[in-house]
């Protein structure tokens, strides 16, 4: 199987983004009107065959991704520039798959995306598609133009403390934006679905460790969304013959074990981001400490230490079970499974194998709890250990977070390139 080391655009809103670099002379100034109308107008033609270079440049690639093609399996994955995607979409193309990613770079990096085409060249493995998938036009006509075999669907908003405060959002976001990828497998005749879940639809359970028989009753507007969804989904595999699965999984950490892929996400969403991002910023000064950070809030909380307990997942592991689901994928059937380690660690505790990976002695304030949030959520593995033959490989926590240190270490402004673009 071939592959693609550079993108094709399509007309918007569903545009691919070429990340090859192209020189252009600077025009010569001129200080009168005409002057400045042409190099307005010179400036304008530029960024439009940047944004269109691959649609008369690729066109062989273009085919290749709309064709099926005997062995080779074509996998959409929603999300595919963000922290887990990038991660999924690098062991995807690893393991020979052809993969289209579909990102809209509000919580993803185009940085990641160039770093996977500089690592696959080849024409026909991978292509990026900058669109919104609260768009079903853009959706519909990106399905329309591909031949996908599967759909790992990651992209969403995923921060319960954020879900509190814009909680419209969270619903559009990951709700609404899945009955539109689900529409269009259904039009398009796509019939397998991974799909990326979380623990938070548990809510605050009364027992643990948690299973897939747990009763879901999510506390905050992240958690219900996502079982919205997935009650989208399940209805739906109820009419159609599909492969369904769900992944509830919980707090991802680490990064790529050779470094290069990490977690870079933007600075605006820090405060809301995953503790182990705050420890590394608070590490390298870019914080004062962990005061401003959601996760350290609250210390009565009913556990052993006061803090909450988590079951931290490396996002090596939680993408190798992924990849797993694919394989076993059975049209008609769902398999629903909790992807965790089956342990649960205090905030306390990940501090301090944080403050070790660092060697950095971080500044700790506790303040009062966040809302929405759950004392103690950790997993029983039982059910993917034997269904998927998957077992979380990587627990060693302060190993897991030395892993990401290297990589933010090496990437103090993230992938370099800013995750915005225009849309």
């Amino acid at each position: 199987m071939q592959s693609i080391g550079r993108t094709r655009t399509q007309s918007r809103p569903s545009r691919s983004v070429n990340l090859g670099g192209m020189d252009y002379p600077d025009p010569k100034r001129k200080g009168n009107f005409v002057g400045k109308v042409a190099l307005a107008a010179i400036m304008t033609t530029v960024c439009i065959l940047v944004l269109k270079k691959s649609s008369f440049n690729y066109a062989t690639p273009m085919i290749q991704f709309s064709m099926r093609e005997e062995g080779v399996t074509h996998v959409l994955v929603t999300g595919g520039a963000g922290y887990i995607g990038s991660h999924a979409t690098l062991r995807l193309l690893k393991d020979g798959y052809r993969v289209t990613i579909v990102d809209n770079l509000s919580r993803g990096n185009i940085g990641a995306v160039k770093i996977l085409q500089e690592l696959f060249p080849e024409p026909g493995r991978l292509q990026f598609i900058y669109a919104d998938l609260g768009d079903a036009k853009a959706v519909n006509k990106i399905f329309a133009e591909n031949a996908f075999d599967a759909v790992m669907h990651f992209a969403a908003v995923a921060y319960v403390g954020e879900s509190t405060m814009y909680p419209l959002k969270y619903y559009h976001n990951i709700t609404s934006n899945t009955l539109v990828v689900l529409e269009s497998m259904a039009r398009h005749d796509v019939r397998t679905l991974i799909y990326s879940s979380t623990c938070a639809t548990y809510g605050e359970p009364e027992k643990m460790p948690i299973t897939e028989e747990t009763t879901q009753v999510p506390i905050n507007p992240y958690g219900k969304a996502k079982k919205m969804a997935e009650d989208m989904i399940l209805d739906f595999s109820k009419t159609s013959d599909m492969a369904v699965m769900i992944l509830r999984y919980f707090n991802v950490i680490g990064s790529d074990p050779e470094g290069r892929l990490g977690e870079s996400p933007p600075p605006e969403l820090r405060e809301h981001g995953r503790i182990s991002g705050a420890c590394f910023d608070a590490a390298r000064g870019i914080m004062p400490g962990l005061k401003f950070h959601s996760q350290v809030k609250g210390t009565d909380y009913k556990t052993h230490d006061g803090t909450c307990i988590r079951d931290y997942i490396d996002v090596t592991d939680l993408v190798d079970a992924h990849v797993k689901a694919l394989e076993k994928a059975v049209p008609g059937k769902v398999g629903i499974y909790n992807v965790g380690t089956g342990k649960g660690r205090s905030v306390k505790e990940f501090v301090e194998a944080c403050k070790k990976a660092t060697g950095v002695d971080i500044k700790v304030d506790y303040l009062p709890r966040r809302p929405g949030d759950y004392a103690e959520v950790f997993s029983d593995p039982s059910k993917i250990r034997n269904e998927l033959n998957w077992t979380a490989r990587y627990t060693d926590l302060q190993q897991s977070l030395k892993v990401a240190w290297r990589w933010q270490k090496a990437h103090r402004d993230g992938y370099g390139t800013p995750s915005v673009m225009a849309s």
